[in-house]
């Protein structure tokens, strides 16, 4: 059965699937990204999971893969399939297209940024399923974004498009490892409401899920902690329409998780603040973790559909 790889690396593990021309995951698997042991030992791990992939879809079923697709966390060159720069990894100017076509025997390989291929996902078969244009926001420990245009996520002329956590929203606010001061992500990541309900409860292992729950409970803290989030993601999120004019905005991460918690203040919020935009219709991502492998695969067909490998093994 013909069929491609999909491969999601994360700060911590690695997501994989093999995955049919009809989008079915075939075969699936997960393991440590290995971080711990260095940059290089992540980049030979990744290697040797996608090689492992490779030797299952001969086996099982009848031929090896027709193509890989990976995402990757940082900043991606998708042009030259360069993972240029992934802090949590210790990456710099990785060749990880190079080195992955080599070792698969020269099939085609995409490269993608985490965030904007799980957007692809969302906005091509999950929620944003027949919208022309939608805008993925993802609320984990930082936050980024995916701006989706007829079927396909905009990258940017340099690699850097979506980055809406680094909306500046606070003038002058809490500094942000960016470099700017008052970022969106500063104030509405979940690692940011963790941050703040952990020191609001003065346990160290609370985080954004047991603010939400006490939220839920109607705790006077717990609400004007996540009011205090819901408001500049509001307004992050108006300049975001106000720019892009989505049709469908879809929200994952980890806050998202949070359900009605979060999407009918956030709602409410987004409402209020509209004058002459278009409000589009916000809804939570559906795909949750297979997101990214589900977006990986379709980088891997989409290449398929587009060249005969050669420009992107070169």
């Amino acid at each position: 059965m013909r069929h491609v790889i999909a491969l999601d690396v994360g700060g911590t593990g690695m997501k994989a699937a093999l995955v049919g021309a009809g989008g079915e995951l075939l075969h699936r698997a997960r393991r440590a990204t290995g971080r711990e042991r260095g940059p290089d030992a992540v980049v030979d791990g990744i290697l040797d999971f996608a090689a492992e992939l490779r030797a299952y879809g001969t086996e099982h079923l009848g031929a090896p893969a027709a193509a890989a697709g990976v995402a990757v966390p940082g900043i991606v060159d998708e042009d030259r399939g360069i993972a240029a720069y992934a802090a949590n990894l210790g990456w710099r100017d990785v060749p990880l297209r190079t080195l992955l076509a080599e070792r698969l025997g020269d099939v085609p390989v995409a490269l993608g940024h985490d965030v904007r291929t799980g957007g692809l996902a969302e906005g091509r078969v999950g929620a944003g399923r027949g919208t022309d244009r939608f805008l993925f926001v993802a609320l984990g420990t930082g936050i980024a974004g995916a701006i989706g245009i007829d079927g396909r996520v905009e990258a940017g002329a340099h690699g850097f498009a979506g980055e809406i956590g680094h909306v500046v929203v606070r003038p002058d606010g809490t500094p942000c490892p960016c470099g700017q001061r008052g970022c969106l992500e500063r104030y509405a990541s979940a690692a940011a409401v963790s941050e703040a309900w952990s020191a609001a409860t003065g346990n160290p292992a609370a985080d954004a899920a047991d603010c939400a729950k006490a939220v839920e409970a109607e705790d006077p803290k717990a609400r004007e902690i996540w009011q205090r989030a819901v408001d500049p993601l509001a307004d992050g999120l108006v300049t975001a329409l106000t720019l892009l004019d989505p049709r469908t905005l879809i929200i994952g991460g980890g806050l998202a998780e949070a359900g009605e918690t979060l999407f009918t203040p956030l709602r409410e919020a987004v409402r209020s603040r509209v004058t002459f935009q278009k409000l589009p219709t916000i809804v939570p991502a559906a795909l949750g973790d297979t997101a990214g492998c589900l977006g990986a695969g379709l980088l891997a067909w989409d290449l398929l559909d587009t060249t005969d490998g050669t420009e992107a093994t070169s």
